[in-house]
């Protein structure tokens, strides 16, 4: 997505979704979208660089001892 979704867009792809929105929603649902896309656009620049997946964490399991 190149520019923000207008509520004229967010209406739309609703309908092609099945969702069918009454007039006073889009803007809501266009904001919401807008906010949705910001927040992923930020976790995608950040690195995680060695950060192992969540899968392999074992709660419990940690060092006891370290300092925050």
């Amino acid at each position: 997505m190149t520019g923000e979704l207008t509520p004229q867009e967010a209406a739309r792809g609703a309908l092609r979704a099945g969702l069918p929105l009454g007039d006073g929603r889009h803007e809501g649902v266009a904001m919401t979208a807008n906010h949705i896309h910001s927040v992923i656009s930020t976790l995608r620049e950040l690195d995680f660089g060695e950060t192992p997946p969540a899968s392999s964490y074992r709660a419990g399991q940690g060092n006891a001892d370290a300092t925050v």
